[in-house]
């Protein structure tokens, strides 16, 4: 897969926006061969709505079409979010970004993308599976008669298109933090701390979660929620992190000294 994904990007033809092509990681590389994919949805979505201008007005409406016009736009828009992350192809006002010297501007996208973009990100993914999974397990489908019927197809898709983007932030900026800083674990988290201390939250919460179903058959689903353990699980995800970091650096330290 890594190989395909490769091969697919030409190192000598960036794409309009893209920067740093040398110093992509696999996952950038991912986020590019998804959208290049995801981008021929644009024309088949230019001829779905012209067909249905064109039936239309010839009294034949096709509800079908409307939906897939609206899958296929949410879809690629959401790619389009990861591509522009990876690429620096996003619009900017850089009327003070522009004059400031490198670590600086680096460390200005570090803040962006680790204190406030990431943990955004992050708690959608969270909430989208949710939402998509409700969707399925219900079966959802479209409000008219024929229309698509599988619109948790959809729904389920969202969540994974919003890890794609946690990817593609991810990998931005540690390039950036790389600037500044040296590439160790624990300036990795200190870089996205609110979205690290998230992640080992909804980790902590989601075993216990499921710790209590697998050897408690008796209690009631939505009564685990409530399970006084599971009630401290935003402070596990911070004794993580920092546990994290604290050993991290240490090791840094002593492989420095070595």
């Amino acid at each position: 897969m890594s190989a395909q994904i490769e091969s697919s990007i030409d190192p000598h033809a960036h794409a309009s926006g893209e920067s740093d092509v040398d110093q992509q990681t696999i996952f950038d590389r991912l986020v590019i061969f998804v959208s290049s994919v995801t981008g021929w949805l644009f024309p088949i979505l230019m001829l779905a709505i012209t067909a249905q201008v064109v039936m239309r007005k010839l009294g034949h409406n096709q509800a079908w079409l409307d939906d897939a016009q609206w899958w296929m736009y949410g879809f690629s828009m959401t790619v389009g979010f990861s591509y522009a992350i990876t690429t620096q192809s996003h619009v900017r006002v850089d009327i003070l970004h522009q004059n400031f010297s490198a670590p600086k501007k680096a460390k200005i996208e570090v803040f962006g993308l680790g204190w406030l973009l990431l943990p955004f990100l992050i708690i959608m993914a969270d909430v989208l599976f949710h939402y998509g999974w409700a969707s399925f397990v219900a079966g959802e489908g479209s409000s008219s008669a024929n229309g698509l019927h599988k619109l948790y197809l959809l729904k389920l898709s969202l969540p994974a298109l919003f890890v794609l983007a946690i990817l593609a932030s991810m990998s931005m900026m540690r390039r950036h933090l790389m600037v500044f800083a040296s590439a160790r674990l624990w300036t990795f988290l200190l870089g996205m701390f609110p979205a690290a201390w998230f992640m080992a939250e909804r980790a902590s919460f989601y075993i216990l979660w499921w710790a209590i179903r697998a050897t408690n058959s008796e209690i009631e689903v939505r009564r685990i929620s409530n399970e006084p353990i599971i009630a401290h699980t935003i402070w596990y995800g911070l004794i993580i992190v920092l546990v994290a970091i604290i050993v991290s650096f240490g090791l840094s330290r002593r492989a420095s000294k070595g």
